[in-house]
């Protein structure tokens, strides 16, 4: 038995060293036959991470039913506890324009107070509510990731939020992405790619991000026409020009967002024109009617319809199908992933009309995703939805309080990424030392049962217990097999089960996908 007190220097050293260092495991064949181990490492890979669960469905169903069922999923059963904290959520139960009138309301009655005392705390209140919101939003999306069935819908729904990425600092956006990921995002994550791309473009979160609201005719701001052909669709070798951002940039005139109850005064020539959809508004007012010249074809000057044909074209552009395919497979396969493959993806994407699921039904029947898998390192996110969907299967947690500082810590919070471009989907960004060792510190945590996971906030906590079982029949049947001499040597030298349980939640294997 290991003495505790030979950790840092030992085991814990070359635990971090491995997970830090690049794995090379042989390269499988292309078409491997089938066998537990591999199971268990395309189930690591489709999901946010194994546990006892999806290790029996895989095992019931098989993998192309257990597939398919990913693919197309249907309706979501979260247990009973973790449905009932998502119901009281007052992003649950109020709809987004009430929600933000209200806000916007507070906001203006606070700036308007003569006292300075009132006022100052009518801010501060104010900002405390934006701020609960967001954090309302990102324990859903947590919770939803943790629990829900459909866990390829989670995880795509994570790298479409990321791909079309808004930053809640900006304006009032804390009271919106619970609403963008909830409403935009996650109905469409498997979709057609064109559905998604236009339920983002008419996204107050989106608009107000890229400060599409102060696009107006005479007064063109760039920003969103910019982003849209460079990180939402053409990519930035798409073979577009600085007169294509000027052009979608006047088509985009007067596509905004109306933040209060009362309608514009739009010239009656043109009342026909005006659309109001909750909070999105279309004034022609600020609108360009005249004819653009986009992507060298002509568009005809005729309102909120130029938008359309522009998103019809962007969505169906090979470089979009490139680019797409390109990103879900750095995703799915790794950092340079195999042309071969990207031009796959980008076939199926054309021929489907970028049906998503399609395409990766192409990546995941490709030779190239089997080769790849133990290889792709881990980002934060799926560090900690791993760990924790390991360590507690489905038992509710009650705070996801601890995951959200654990993000934070490791430099990827939800709706956090202040820059347009998401947060980096390669290994080189987020192997680091500083990395490991905090992720060291988030296994200690959650292998000796003091992570907070169990314990709900506020003056009179409630707490359970909850330390984790992980040296369990799941791990005795199906991951030991998957792990390297090695690890299971270190796992035998533990002194303890918390070591134990810490030892297999920073080894090698929990680091990578």
């Amino acid at each position: 038995m290991l003495h505790k007190q030979l950790l840092p220097s030992t085991v814990l050293s070359l635990l971090l060293l491995a997970g830090c260092a690049p794995t090379q495991p042989a390269i499988a064949p292309a078409n491997p036959p089938d066998n537990a181990a591999q199971g268990i490492a395309m189930l690591e890979r489709v999901s946010w991470g194994v546990n006892a669960g999806s290790v029996r469905q895989l095992q019931t169903d098989g993998w192309e039913r257990y597939l398919q069922a990913q693919l197309h999923p249907g309706k979501v059963n979260l247990p009973p506890a973790v449905q009932a904290q998502i119901d009281a959520m007052t992003i649950s139960q109020v709809p987004l324009d009430q929600l933000v009138l209200t806000m916007e309301q507070r906001r203006k009655e606070s700036a308007a107070m003569m006292d300075d005392a009132a006022k100052q705390q009518a801010q501060k209140d104010y900002q405390q509510e934006l701020t609960r919101l967001a954090r309302e939003a990102a324990t859903r999306s947590l919770l939803l990731d943790v629990y829900s069935p459909n866990q390829l819908q989670q995880q795509v729904s994570w790298f479409w939020l990321n791909h079309f990425s808004v930053h809640q600092g900006k304006h009032n956006l804390r009271a919106m992405v619970g609403d963008y990921e909830a409403k935009a995002i996650a109905p469409h994550a498997l979709g057609k790619f064109r559905d998604l791309l236009g339920a983002t473009v008419h996204h107050p979160a989106m608009l107000r991000y890229l400060d599409n609201e102060a696009n107006a005719a005479r007064r063109i701001n760039e920003n969103y026409a910019r982003e849209l052909m460079e990180l939402h669709t053409l990519g930035v070798n798409g073979g577009y020009s600085q007169t294509d951002v000027q052009e979608l940039a006047r088509i985009l005139t007067g596509v905004g967002v109306n933040l209060g109850t009362d309608a514009p005064k739009v010239r009656p020539a043109l009342q026909s024109q005006y659309v109001r959809r909750g909070l999105f508004e279309f004034n022609p007012n600020r609108h360009d009617y005249g004819d653009k010249q986009f992507l060298g074809q002509t568009v005809k000057g005729r309102g909120l319809a130029e938008l359309d044909e522009a998103l019809d074209r962007l969505s169906r552009s090979p470089a979009t199908a490139r680019f797409i395919s390109g990103k879900l497979a750095q995703y799915f396969v790794g950092d340079n992933p195999p042309a071969p493959l990207v031009a796959r993806m980008a076939a199926t994407f054309q021929q489907s009309d970028g049906m998503i699921a399609e395409v990766l039904q192409t990546l995941f029947a490709s030779p190239e995703f089997k080769q790849s898998l133990g290889h792709k390192f881990k980002d934060p996110m799926h560090y900690v939805m791993s760990a924790v969907r390991l360590s507690y299967d489905d038992k509710p947690i009650l705070n996801a309080g601890p995951m959200l500082n654990w993000l934070s810590r490791m430099g990827q919070p939800l709706y956090g990424r202040q820059t347009p471009d998401g947060y980096p989907l390669t290994d080189a960004a987020w192997a680091s030392p500083g990395q490991m060792t905090t992720r060291f510190d988030i296994a200690r945590t959650i292998g000796s049962g003091s992570a907070g996971l169990f314990k709900t906030d506020g003056p009179q906590p409630q707490e359970k217990t909850a330390f984790p079982q992980l040296a369990s029949a799941l791990y005795f049947q199906s991951l030991q097999a998957t792990l390297s001499p090695a690890t299971r040597q270190a796992l035998e030298q533990a002194a303890s089960p918390q070591e134990w349980n810490t030892f297999l939640l920073s080894s090698p294997e929990m680091m990578h996908r």
